[in-house]
């Protein structure tokens, strides 16, 4: 996104006008061990398939695959990923001490139309040598994708940038769920809901269910992308991701949508079952 020979922009105005800061530009994140790294690509796949694995049964995993670690290094690279044992679901973006606090809003809600509600999460992504971090923002009625963003690191600039997408493109939502996170819950990311009249609903710590749509859109974009390449560089897992997003949108056919996609039904062209 950012042009460092841009004629007539420097670095610093170019992140002005996308929301991000210079040290989130600059930054490069400490490298892996190949490894670490391998330890990773594996932890990722079957953390996927079996959300309730913690650090004890990812170490018991491990050892039987021939990998002798220990729980320390296991622990370690998960939390890296973004992934707590204590919660039976990922905790990419864990809570800061001077985060602000919501109630969750959704309990017993009838979500009923687009732009009801709002949701967003972030989840690994892994690379040839090296991984990213994934935001996406997705409207909960008709699993839309409203807008995404890649990041080498889990400061909030990102989310920011996506929300700010989001909001820019499309109707505002009447409420916008997320986790407890601190890139969700700062003061940056929520005054840009606030300052709009969105209502701000929170997750309640290990409730595995609170935020199931974009779990389940974290599943579908990593078995049918993220896990049939091997990207190169970042440029590389922002075409292909782009390219996803928009047959996730455009053409994939969801049946708890009666066989819509997300854009028909967002758009109101068809109607959910």
């Amino acid at each position: 996104m950012i042009e460092p020979g841009e004629a007539g922009l420097s670095v610093s105005r170019q992140c002005a006008l996308l929301g991000l800061s210079r040290s989130s530009y600059y930054y490069e994140p400490k490298g892996e061990s190949e490894l670490n790294l391998e330890l990773m690509r594996l932890i990722d796949e079957q953390y996927t398939r079996a959300p309730f694995f913690g650090e004890p049964k990812m170490t018991e995993w491990l050892n039987r695959l021939g990998y002798e670690v220990n729980h320390k290094r296991v622990e370690r690279l998960m939390r890296v990923m973004g992934l707590q044992a204590i919660y039976p679901r990922k905790r990419l973006s864990a809570g800061g001490a001077n985060r602000r606090k919501y109630p969750y809003l959704l309990a017993g809600l009838v979500i009923d139309h687009p732009n009801q509600v709002w949701c967003t999460d972030i989840t690994y992504v892994r690379m040839a040598g090296s991984f990213l971090y994934l935001v996406a923002i997705m409207d909960w009625f008709s699993r839309y994708v409203l807008s995404w963003r890649l990041s080498e690191s889990l400061e909030g600039d990102f989310c920011q940038v996506a929300l700010k997408l989001a909001l820019r493109r499309y109707a505002e939502p009447e409420i916008f769920n997320s986790d407890q996170g601190v890139q969700f819950s700062c003061e940056d990311f929520t005054n840009l809901l606030e300052a709009r009249g969105i209502q701000i609903s929170m997750e309640g710590r290990g409730r595995v269910y609170d935020n199931v749509f974009i779990e389940r859109l974290w599943r579908s974009v990593k078995y049918e992308e993220i896990y049939l390449r091997d990207y190169q560089d970042r440029s590389e897992a922002e075409a292909r991701l782009g390219s996803y997003f928009r047959f996730y949108n455009q053409e994939r056919y969801h049946q708890a949508l009666a066989y819509a996609t997300p854009e028909e039904v967002y758009q109101g062209r068809r109607f959910a079952a």
